[in-house]
């Protein structure tokens, strides 16, 4: 059902049992999958790319044009999964001539108020609490949580299953499964209670304790602590995702522990 207080551009192409109510504009060259939800007072600019099942809710602004002095008007877009949850005042930027999108994945949930600028890349399973202000080009992978009125910088990567405590200021990457806390930023503990309920094993979770304690509770620094776990510590998928985070990161990951 589209409310016939809403402008859709007849170009837009909306699946079927989408609903659009009053006062929403929706420009051209949009796509919305199917039994997606597109509350009132929402804008939609060109570029949108929304999955199916989606809920977004009043306020929000879709494929904005980034807030970005490089930006030309190149074409680009904003993507975003299926059954992922865009609550009110959200903003979220088309990228630029870098990556030309800027990504959302499925199953997402961003509360009130928070901002993707352009060229991020967001997983999917990924909750993004209240505020929570992301400038350009940040990653952040699968099952992360970003706690509320966090900020983070551009470039920075966060890694699968962390999560990051609210009111932080993220300017290092945050490696994955762990917790980071306090200020600056640094290690507060594996994200034990997040993994249980995710289905991982007390053994993995032990494992995974087991190569941060040399990442950041042996007071070795990250090249020697690197090659110790691989030399110490058996392969499993979960140590190679954190030594090729490690390796691959160019701000340089957070602090270890500060007592």
């Amino acid at each position: 059902m589209i409310s016939p207080l809403s402008s859709v551009s007849d170009s837009a192409k909306l699946g079927q049992n989408v609903h659009v109510d009053p006062f929403t504009m929706i420009h051209e060259d949009v796509v919305i999958g199917e039994n997606s939800w597109i509350g009132s007072n929402v804008t939609i600019f060109p570029g949108a790319r929304i999955g199916k099942n989606c809920k977004i809710f009043p306020g929000a602004v879709i494929a904005g044009i980034p807030q970005d002095l490089k930006f030309q008007g190149e074409e680009s877009t904003v993507v975003i999964g299926d059954n992922t949850t865009i609550r009110e005042c959200v903003t979220i930027s088309r990228g630029t001539v870098d990556k030309q999108t800027t990504v959302v994945g499925s199953n997402c949930l961003l509360m009130a108020y928070v901002h993707v600028a352009h060229d991020c890349v967001i997983g999917s399973n990924v909750i993004i609490a209240n505020s929570v202000q992301i400038a350009g080009h940040v990653s952040i992978d699968d099952w992360a949580i970003v706690g509320g009125s966090s900020a983070v910088h551009q470039f920075v990567k966060i890694g699968m299953h962390a999560m990051i405590s609210g009111g932080s200021l993220v300017r290092k990457d945050v490696p994955p499964f762990t917790k980071a806390a306090r200020e600056p930023l640094s290690y507060a503990g594996v994200n034990s209670l997040g993994l249980r309920r995710r289905g991982f094993s007390s053994e993995t979770i032990a494992h995974i304790q087991e190569v941060y304690r040399y990442l950041f509770l042996n007071s070795m620094n990250n090249s020697r602590a690197l090659e110790e776990i691989e030399i110490n510590l058996p392969a499993t998928k979960e140590r190679d995702e954190i030594l090729n985070f490690i390796r691959s990161s160019e701000r340089g990951v957070m602090k270890g522990y500060i007592n």
